[in-house]
């Protein structure tokens, strides 16, 4: 089972797009595949919507702000990402491994503001509809990922309270929803992770957004915890799936 995720987020110039998109799409996401160890590999291209007045981004300017698109490997462990994976992880792309081509590394430095987290998970839950979703094979047409700290480390008891006791399992019955993980760091900025998969967006758009709204509270309870997290980015991503394709 795909326990542990690789994930990077990162910035694409727009007159970059037209070459690098049929390249990762048409050679470099099989190259990923082929990795020992990894079970999947997807990209993903984000979908910006209004930022929530409570979600609070990092000031750090140290962190990357990517947030165009965000790619993606599956394993069982996160020791299958121990071995070298640096023509994946370097900003720079300036790596020298024997299977990196000239295009590759020429591709990869178009990227901006790249961000690479590695994360294994802490819980999930699934609805029926994970019989879309088998293991071992890429994540859900639509995602929402969000990733970050708790500002004050004594407010992290609450924050896993909080996900075992209301987000989690008041996920198991809604509709559109696939699967949602909750993640922990290996390495990277982020502490933690939570990893939402959505029969699509639409799915996601009608019935997530707002389906606190009959429990005030456990709404007040979500936007309190919220309110004491730092996100990476400026909001959690909303993000559909580019490869592989969608049938």
């Amino acid at each position: 089972m795909d326990r542990s995720l690789l994930i990077t987020w990162y910035d694409l110039p727009a007159e970059s797009r037209g070459a690098y998109l049929p390249w990762l799409h048409g050679s470099f996401m099989q190259k990923l595949s082929k990795r020992p160890g990894v079970l999947w590999a997807a990209h993903y291209e984000v979908r910006k919507y209004e930022i929530p007045s409570r979600v609070r981004p990092t000031r750090d300017p140290a962190v990357p702000r990517g947030n165009d698109f965000v790619l993606m490997l599956g394993a069982e462990s996160s020791h299958a990402f121990a071995k070298p994976l640096d023509f994946f992880l370097k900003r720079d792309a300036g790596c020298v491994e024997t299977d990196l081509s000239v295009e590759d590394r020429a591709m990869l430095a178009l990227r901006k503001e790249v961000r690479t987290s590695l994360f294994t998970e802490e819980a999930r839950v699934s609805r029926p509809e994970i019989a879309m979703r088998p293991d071992g094979t890429a994540p859900a047409p639509c995602i929402q990922l969000g990733s970050f700290n708790s500002i004050d480390w004594r407010d992290e008891e609450d924050m896993a309270r909080w996900y075992a006791q209301w987000r989690l399992p008041s996920l198991k019955t809604l509709p559109g929803v696939i699967r949602v993980r909750k993640l922990v760091s290996v390495a990277g900025w982020a502490k933690h992770a939570c990893f939402y998969e959505f029969t699509s967006l639409e799915a996601r758009n009608e019935h997530f957004v707002h389906y606190e709204t009959s429990r005030p509270d456990m709404e007040a309870w979500s936007k309190e915890v919220v309110r004491r997290l730092v996100h990476a980015t400026p909001l959690p991503i909303v993000a559909k799936r580019t490869y592989p394709p969608l049938p």
